[in-house]
């Protein structure tokens, strides 16, 4: 196992976050979630970092998965507090303030798939393979797949991917609204990146409402949602960023945006 499950890198405002797992397929034991989760505290506090990207070392895996060498020793109650422990991460990821791209350079399985769904957007390389396997483990997906994969994919989809176990192409999970873009492998890096540092770019604090609008409205009915939205935009004039925006905008030059 590497010294350093999980290593960290900024590029200008972009913050690139690596699971440092090469010879285990970057699989997911609890000391490697609990690093993911304390990179990504300290992404969120670090007012230098305006957007979070997500990867695997190595050229084979995002993340194949929860490392099963470890499940395999757990008791019932020892199971429980796995999953709580994954599902704090990738809930963690979800309601970052920043954006986050998970950059799917390889397998993305069971803990990986869930660990990428939890990224605001995804992008994969063309070799990529996503899934749910946990049943051929005599499993189920215990870190949020169910639930984030019937959302993004909806029922039907969830159903196959979660009962039959057999992982898909990039391309059909980006025909299932899985992945957001799909890439030739050798263009990924570069891709995610020219995406990272666009919405770098962008005003901080908009791209925190749009996250906190979207996570809201995700999870509550039309009318709240609404009157959320209608809230954070007006809280949006009180900002420099909207005025440095507008006024770039009538003045015909690029704007730039502070973060307050």
């Amino acid at each position: 196992m590497s010294e350093t499950p999980v290593l960290t890198a900024d590029r200008g405002a972009v913050r690139v976050v690596t699971v440092n797992r090469p010879d285990k397929l970057n699989a997911l034991n609890a000391a490697t979630l609990d690093a993911l989760l304390a990179a990504f505290e300290a992404a969120a506090a670090d007012p230098a970092v305006r957007c979070v990207v997500l990867t695997g070392a190595g050229p084979k895996a995002f993340v194949a998965g929860a490392d099963i060498a470890e499940m395999n020793g757990l008791s019932a109650v020892q199971g429980r507090d796995f999953s709580l422990r994954g599902q704090k991460l990738m809930r963690r990821v979800e309601k970052m303030p920043k954006p986050v791209i998970g950059m799917i350079n390889g397998f993305a399985l069971g803990g990986g798939l869930e660990l990428a769904m939890g990224c605001h957007l995804r992008i994969a390389a063309d070799t990529a393979k996503v899934g749910q396997p946990e049943i051929n483990l005599g499993l189920i997906p215990g870190f949020g797949g169910t639930q984030r994969l019937l959302r993004l994919a909806g029922r039907a989809a969830t159903l196959e991917l979660c009962l039959v176990g057999a992982p898909i192409d990039a391309a059909r999970a980006r025909e299932l609204g899985i992945v957001n873009r799909v890439v030739p492998a050798a263009d990924l890096e570069a891709e995610t990146m020219k995406l990272a540092e666009q919405i770098a770019n962008a005003a901080p604090l908009a791209l925190r409402g749009v996250l906190d609008c979207i996570n809201v409205g995700g999870e509550c009915g039309i009318e709240e949602g609404l009157e959320y939205e209608t809230a954070q935009f007006g809280l949006m004039f009180a900002t420099q960023d909207m005025r440095e925006g507008t006024t770039a905008f009538l003045e015909r030059r690029k704007p730039h945006f502070s973060g307050q």
